[in-house]
């Protein structure tokens, strides 16, 4: 089983988990933006299937 050779530091540790959480907020953000541009129908290089029943509606 691998083991750490040395204690990562408190200031490491919290600086990883500190970038781990931008990149959530990140991801976040550019979903929400996504949703918005399809909901208004200004998606440019998005494509989600459309089944024929729903576009007869």
């Amino acid at each position: 089983m691998a083991v750490p050779k040395k204690k990562t530091s408190k200031g490491k540790r919290n600086q990883r988990h500190a970038v781990w959480k931008a990149k959530a907020n990140v991801a976040a953000a550019k979903a929400l933006s996504l949703g918005k541009s399809i909901l208004t129908g200004r998606a440019q290089g998005f494509v989600y299937p459309v089944t024929e029943d729903e576009a007869e509606d």
